[in-house]
């Protein structure tokens, strides 16, 4: 998959200070970006062609487009004929994200998974005379809230 976003890749992109970003991969999700929506093709259709090249094809049935604008923006894409849905919020990697950039469903979401695996383990922790004020604190604030915060999931690896 990372070659063929290589391959595919053109000018198009979204710039994030000095660096251009085209393409976001993980195992066999591919996120394409643009700065507009006929960027955008090109890139989808340099891409499908890539995956062709490959022996693969693009699942339009699997596949979703969306535009981060604070107003409602239709965006069109197709792939092979076929029209993309257009959706205002998708999960990936277990991140909510939403076409108007808004991060706080996405807290709340976090805050509310924070608690409820403090609730899970407060009986375990917070009843044990044997560990210490600190110990407690830590096991609750840099094991738990903290990387669910900041990750989405606490950290017990």
């Amino acid at each position: 998959m990372d070659r063929i976003s290589r391959r595919s890749q053109g000018p198009e992109g979204v710039r994030f200070g000095n660096h251009r970003i085209s393409s976001l991969l993980f195992a066999d999700d591919v996120v394409l970006m643009a700065s507009s929506g006929q960027d955008l093709q090109h890139v989808l259709e340099r891409f499908a062609a890539e995956c062709e090249a490959a022996g693969m094809r693009i699942s339009t049935s699997k596949s979703e487009a969306m535009v981060l604008d604070r107003k409602r923006v239709a965006c069109p894409l197709q792939v092979g004929g076929e029209v993309l849905p257009q959706v205002e919020e998708f999960k990936y990697l277990g991140v909510l994200f939403t076409s108007e950039g808004k991060i706080e469903r996405e807290i709340d979401r976090r805050i509310g998974a924070a608690s409820a695996v403090m609730r899970s383990v407060y009986r375990t922790v917070v009843v044990k005379k044997e560990l210490s004020r600190k110990a407690k604190l830590s096991i609750y604030h840099r094991s738990i809230y903290v990387p669910t915060l900041t990750y989405g999931h606490a950290n017990f690896g």
